[in-house]
C-alpha cells in the first residue's frame, strides 16, 4: 500500500487494513525493523513513502492461510512458539504483519498449542540445509565434512542430486565420489560445506524417495531373507520398502530380501503383515522372532505370571 501510494498517512492505512491507527504505525515499524526502508514527512501534505529503488512482491495472507502456514510448522518443528528459534522468529514476522484480530488468534495457536516432540527427528543447521538444497538446484558438487553415528569423520565429495525428509529426518540422496557409489548422507551428520566447480546431471530417472527407502534397507549389519506364502500384488502394499526388496517366487510366492541392524524392529514389523511367511535367511531375524512369539505366548496364557508391584 505505501509502494503504491506514496504519501499515505497513518489514518488512511488504518482505514484500508480496517485496523486503528496506533497499529498502523507500529506496523510500519515492523517494516523498518525488517530493513525495508520506508520514509515519513510531516505536515498536512506528510505520509509515508518506501525508500528509492525498492520493489516489493505483494505477500498478503487469509487468516486461514496463516493458521494452516503455522498448523504445518507445529506439526514437524516444536519450538514455532520460540522467538530465538530461527521458525519461531519467522512465524513470528509473519504474525506481527497480520491485522490485529487474525493475529490474535493464530498468535495464541503459535504459543499455546502443545506438540508433542518427536524423538526420531533430527533437524539439520538451517544454513548446512539450505547450502545442501541450493547446490543441488544448481547441480554444483559440493565437499562436505561428515560424522557418522559411530564418531568417525570424514570428508568426500558428492553430487548431491535430491533431498528427502523422510519422518522427520533430512537426507540427501548424491553420488559419492569419495567411495564410487550412491549414498544417502543425513544432513543433521554434515559439518562444513565447501561448493566446487564441478557440475553434474542427476539420472534422468531418479525417484528420490524410492532411492531413499531402497537405501535405507540395504547395507545394515544384518542380511535377511523372507518368504511369503502369497503372491506379490497381495503383500506388496503390506510391505513397508524400508524392510527391503520384494520380488515374485512363481506365481503365488513372493521374497523379501533386505538387511537390518535391528533384528527386534524388523521381527514386530514383520508381525503385523497378515500374510504367511518363512523366514528362510538370517538366524537373527529368526531369533528375534522367536522371542518376540514366546512373549507373545505368555501374554495371551492363562497362566502367565503375575505383574509385580
Amino acid at each position: 500500500m505505501i509502494e503504491g501510494s506514496p504519501g499515505i498517512t497513518a489514518d488512511r492505512l488504518a482505514d484500508r487494513l480496517g485496523v486503528s491507527e496506533r497499529a498502523a504505525r507500529r506496523y510500519v515499524a515492523v517494516l523498518r525493523e525488517a530493513g525495508i526502508p520506508i520514509d515519513s514527512v510531516r505536515g498536512p501534505y506528510g505520509g509515508y513513502r518506501t525508500g528509492r529503488g525498492l520493489r516489493l512482491p505483494p505477500l498478503m495472507f487469509s487468516g486461514a492461510e496463516a493458521l494452516g502456514l503455522v498448523m504445518a510448522v507445529l506439526d514437524g518443528h516444536h519450538q514455532a512458539g520460540d522467538p530465538t528459534d530461527p521458525a519461531g522468529s519467522a512465524l513470528g514476522k509473519i504474525v506481527r504483519a497480520l491485522p490485529e484480530p487474525v493475529a490474535a488468534s493464530i498468535d495464541a495457536v503459535r504459543r499455546s498449542a502443545a506438540a508433542a516432540p518427536d524423538r526420531a527427528a533430527a533437524r539439520p543447521n538451517p544454513a548446512t540445509a539450505a547450502a545442501i538444497v541450493q547446490a543441488s538446484a544448481d547441480r554444483r558438487s559440493v565437499r562436505i565434512e561428515y560424522r557418522s553415528e559411530a564418531g568417525s569423520e570424514w570428508l568426500a565429495d558428492i553430487d548431491p542430486w535430491a533431498v528427502v525428509v523422510r519422518h522427520g529426518r533430512w537426507y540427501v540422496l548424491c553420488l559419492s565420489h569419495t567411495v564410487g557409489a550412491e549414498r544417502a548422507y543425513r544432513i543433521d551428520r554434515i559439518g562444513a560445506v565447501e561448493v566446487l566447480d564441478d557440475t553434474f546431471v542427476p539420472p534422468p530417472d531418479l525417484d528420490p524417495i524410492a532411492l531413499l527407502e531402497d537405501h535405507l534397507a540395504t547395507g545394515w549389519e544384518y542380511n535377511v531373507e523372507v518368504v511369503f506364502d502369497a503372491e506379490i500384488g497381495k503383500v506388496g502394499p503390506r510391505v513397508p520398502r524400508a524392510l527391503g526388496r520384494l520380488e515374485p517366487v512363481g506365481i503365488r510366492r513372493a521374497r523379501l530380501v533386505g538387511s537390518t541392524s535391528n533384528p527386534t524392529w524388523y521381527a514386530a514389523q514383520l508381525a503385523g503383515i497378515s500374510e504367511p511367511y518363512r523366514i528362510v535367511g538370517g538366524p537373527e531375524l529368526q531369533e528375534a522372532v522367536r522371542v518376540l512369539g514366546e512373549r507373545a505366548l505368555v501374554a495371551c496364557s492363562q497362566a502367565a505370571p503375575a505383574l509385580v508391584t
